[in-house]
């Protein structure tokens, strides 16, 4: 396995030796496509099935068929990690909004306050659903739900929206728990 720049986490959780090789096959892809094994990875290396869960999860909401865009779904884990000030989340899913939208300025503003980015009226409404869930699921109601299908989502984009936003609150808190490091090479991607 390619070794990230610095320790992952705060954990002494050192990754299988050796990994399995789909495992192995799966980090080798991510260092040919990205450049560099994902810190958040690495983490779980040291056990491969949560791994395997973990990724199974992110690459099902993050990838999988959806009627939501990648960039919607990359906005709604920047958003939500704001609210969460997840500093691993902000700096890897910010590149990725940088990214995807070819648009700097947006992954910025996503990263500190969501409400300042030129966002149209539908993609407001995404991040507000997701914002107030992160902030406040209990106070979710039928209105808020209308309120997306009044913009054009519909009950399956629903769904999705709040299945990312919920992947990101569970992640995010992960993530500080065991003070995961973003991986220093997204900091200077698409700048």
């Amino acid at each position: 396995m390619s070794q990230p720049n610095r320790q992952s986490t705060a954990l002494d959780l050192p990754p299988v030796d050796p990994l399995p090789p789909a495992t192995q096959k799966y980090f080798d892809v991510c260092q040919d496509k990205l450049g560099m094994i994902p810190n958040v990875l690495a983490a779980y290396a040291f056990d491969i099935d949560k791994l395997n869960a973990f990724t199974a999860m992110y690459n099902d909401l993050m990838l999988g068929d959806s009627g939501l865009t990648k960039l919607e779904r990359e906005m709604i884990a920047v958003a939500v990690s704001s609210v969460n000030r997840c500093w691993y989340c902000l700096v890897a899913h910010g590149a990725a909004v940088r990214e995807l939208s070819g648009d700097p300025a947006l992954g910025e503003a996503l990263v500190m306050n969501y409400r300042v980015a030129p966002l149209d009226p539908r993609q407001r409404g995404m991040l507000d659903f997701a914002v107030k869930m992160s902030e406040a699921s209990a106070k979710i109601e039928e209105a808020d739900r209308q309120a997306l299908r009044d913009l054009g989502f519909s009950d399956r984009d629903i769904w999705d929206i709040a299945s990312v936003a919920s992947f990101f609150n569970m992640t995010n808190r992960m993530a500080s728990a065991v003070a995961m490091e973003p991986n220093p090479d997204y900091h200077a991607k698409h700048r």
